[in-house]
């Protein structure tokens, strides 16, 4: 186990930037062709911790799940409001850059940031991502939820790799410091 563990965001958008539709719809994503799971499983082997607003967590329980996906994992969700702690999952609302640095140098694998936009927005703002893996649908959706909100912040980002899975592209990126 490394000392030092990355934050990575792990994230799919259409073609012009969205994460899903104004309703909160995937299914665009699940039109597209792609090979095997466009990387999932080797990625998902890199990382033992997931984090996630509480937005993502509800739609996540939404739908017809056997079981919580990321059983195996450690996984913490970040929300405003006080939750009753359930089998699978950590309610945090603490201050989130102070628990992600805790959480880095922790000793484990990386950590996965799996949505959504506002969370995601705040490590922008904190400067708390250490790497973005963006897979791209050919898709354009015109309107829905931003992989990027508009903010005050800045981040270089240098390209580490590019794969294609069939119709997908991915491309994974570190942040400079």
């Amino acid at each position: 186990m490394k000392q030092h563990r990355n934050v990575v965001l792990f994230i799919a958008a259409s073609l012009d930037g969205y994460i899903a539709t104004k309703d909160d719809s995937l299914e665009w994503l699940f039109q597209v062709d792609g090979e095997g799971d466009n990387g999932f499983a080797t990625f998902y082997e890199t990382v033992d911790t997931v984090l996630m607003g509480k937005r993502t967590y509800d739609w996540i329980m939404e739908q017809d799940m056997q079981e919580f996906p990321y059983k195996n994992k450690q996984s913490y969700v970040f929300t405003r409001s006080s939750v009753t702690e359930m089998e699978n999952v950590k309610f945090i609302s603490d201050d989130v850059s102070d628990f992600i640095q805790h959480l880095k140098h922790q000793e484990g694998k990386d950590v996965w940031i799996v949505g959504g936009g506002e969370l995601l927005h705040t490590f922008l703002q904190e400067k708390l991502l250490d790497e973005l893996i963006l897979t791209v649908a050919p898709t354009i959706l015109g309107d829905g939820i931003p992989l990027f909100k508009k903010g005050d912040y800045q981040l270089d980002l240098f390209l580490k790799n590019t794969k294609r899975f069939n119709q997908f592209v991915e491309l994974h990126y570190k942040v400079k410091r």
